[in-house]
């Protein structure tokens, strides 16, 4: 069975969310490719597709949501599975439980690559990448600075889209 892993990152953290849950895909038996969104033509050999993007503002990059509309009438009969990445900070603190809260554009994209499930990963956050005003507001929120991702529970989701996977029976 052919995967693809794609997702949406700005500054390489999602990317790395992407990659690991490949690594762990590969490591169940499956044949997967991890590409950019923009490197993406058509589904043709892939036999299941998982999809994902950073979040910033509540929303997914643009890459991740015009793949999603691009490859949505190629996606009936693929199994599908989302991801996001963006809480940054302690999860205990209330800043970081908001931006915890599923991406607005989420519904659509559920609908047009009718997945069967959106996991929400927490992401990282280096205040050096970001310019001007962004960089500004991370000054006065220094706890959100920092890398977030929880490697056990993205190699732990992924090991249950390999499963969910094995069990399907064979087309």
């Amino acid at each position: 069975m052919r995967i693809l892993v794609t997702a949406a990152s700005r500054y390489g953290a999602t990317a790395a969310i992407a990659e690991a849950i490949g690594e762990t895909l590969r490591s169940a038996g499956f044949e997967v490719t991890v590409l950019r969104p923009e490197q993406v033509g058509e589904l043709g050999g892939f036999d299941a597709v998982v999809l994902g993007s950073a979040v910033y503002t509540g929303h997914w990059l643009a890459p991740a949501t015009e793949l999603a509309r691009r490859i949505g009438a190629e996606l009936p009969g693929r199994p599908v599975w989302l991801f996001s990445s963006g809480p940054v900070g302690d999860p205990t603190r209330k800043l970081a439980q908001q931006m915890g809260a599923d991406p607005g554009d989420l519904p659509g994209v559920m609908k047009a690559t009718q997945a069967r499930e959106h996991r929400m990963f927490a992401g990282r956050l280096d205040r050096h990448n970001l310019r001007g005003l962004q960089r500004a507001a991370t000054l006065a929120f220094r706890s959100l600075d920092g890398d977030f991702r929880d490697w056990q529970e993205v190699a732990s989701w992924a090991r249950s889209v390999a499963e969910q996977l094995s069990a399907a029976p064979a087309a």
